[in-house]
């Protein structure tokens, strides 16, 4: 999914008519085989490499959760470092197939955002740009800063759960029984979250629909 696509998939989500679908179902995950777990119990029994690997795989991913929800660059930088070294702290006691690998990090991380959150009041918006797509023309890339920013300031007036459900349905695109883990609520309160902070998503976009060139999208 390349730059740009997920503020204007979510944006077209959040304002689409009652009735119609907007964002398509996730696929569930496989559980048979966690090939996190596999590389955590390897650097377990001392393979540096295997830690290498597996922090490439999932940092960036919660790096752009912490993002999302703080709203601020360092401290999602120290979210997920934090929630890295929690990892390789517990790995000679994981036990495989009681937990994802990945699911156990989204809820350390999304603790820690909430921790961080809950001794500010307002969450900073994030001034570095996304690297913009060398094929788009200035005019389509000003108007992906536009969404990315718009989106950003919108999810930033929706209550914490409500915005953490949203980041992790609708743009980091986990299935409601993970997210239900992650943030420790049951399914149904996953898709309640969800629900309401789209519409509150709605609602704060909802002025900015044409400017943001949302009233193409059909």
């Amino acid at each position: 999914m390349g730059p740009g696509t997920t503020e204007k998939a979510l944006g077209r989500a959040c304002l689409a008519r009652p009735g119609r679908v907007a964002v398509s179902a996730m696929h569930e995950p496989d559980p048979s085989f966690d090939a996190d777990a596999a590389l955590l119990a390897r650097y377990a029994q001392g393979d540096p490499a295997a830690a290498r690997v597996l922090a490439t795989s999932l940092t960036s991913r919660l790096f752009a959760h912490a993002m999302r929800v703080l709203g601020d660059g360092m401290e999602a930088e120290d979210v997920v470092q934090e929630a890295m070294v929690r990892l390789w702290r517990i790995a000679p006691e994981w036990r495989t197939g009681e937990a994802k690998v990945s699911t156990w990090l989204y809820r350390v991380v999304a603790n820690l955002c909430t921790d961080r959150l809950r001794r500010r009041r307002a969450v900073a918006l994030d001034d570095v740009a996304e690297p913009a797509d060398p094929a788009q023309s200035v005019e389509q890339g000003l108007q992906q800063a536009a969404r990315h920013d718009a989106l950003q300031r919108a999810l930033e007036t929706l209550p914490d759960r409500q915005r953490q459900a949203v980041v992790l349905r609708h743009i980091d695109g986990l299935a409601n029984p993970e997210i239900a883990v992650i943030l420790d609520v049951g399914v149904e309160a996953v898709e309640s979250l969800t629900a309401r902070g789209k519409r509150g998503l709605a609602k704060a976009l909802a002025s900015q629909r044409d400017a943001l060139g949302f009233e193409d999208d059909g």
